[in-house]
């Protein structure tokens, strides 16, 4: 297994600002990455993808509660004032199309992945991952943030 460099990590930091951008409106900037536990708090949301094909493992997306709702809201063009079936649905689209422009990023470069449904969790929760380290990198925007997690590894 090879690790990850910025090759790796740029195509889904830039996915999630264009999607961030063309679907929400929302101007993301990129933060430094850290490495980083993947635990979240009671108010928290967490979209979770796994990663198969050249490269393994998944990619957490989480917020907070109010910043769900923020960007739900921006992506049903309604005010989202709690996220239940209709707007967590729209925060797993959010994942899937972050992912999906990651995996054509990738493609066009000669790495082909596939990407799992997304799963979303809400509440306090922790992902133990023994397979690779937690590459966390933090976006902000006015108003609010995401954490984006990296926990992959490209094969040999």
């Amino acid at each position: 297994m090879a690790a990850l460099n910025a090759e790796h990590i740029n195509p889904f930091l830039l996915a999630a600002k264009k999607v961030l951008q063309d679907v929400c409106f929302i101007e993301a900037a990129i933060q430094k990455p850290i490495l980083k536990e993947a635990s979240f708090g009671d108010n928290s949301w967490v979209i979770m993808i796994g990663v198969t094909g050249e490269m393994r493992g998944q990619v957490l997306i989480g917020m907070t509660e109010v910043n769900a709702c923020s960007i739900a809201s921006k992506m049903c063009m309604t005010e989202i004032k709690q996220i239940d079936d209709f707007s967590a649905s729209a925060l797993s689209e959010l994942g899937n199309m972050i992912m999906g422009n990651a995996a054509t990023v990738f493609s066009s470069n000669g790495i082909g992945i596939d990407i799992t449904p997304p799963t979303l969790s809400h509440g306090k929760v922790s992902f133990t991952n023994t397979y690779a380290k937690n590459i966390c990198i933090p976006m902000s925007f006015s108003g609010g943030n995401i954490e984006i997690y990296l926990a992959l590894k490209q094969e040999d």
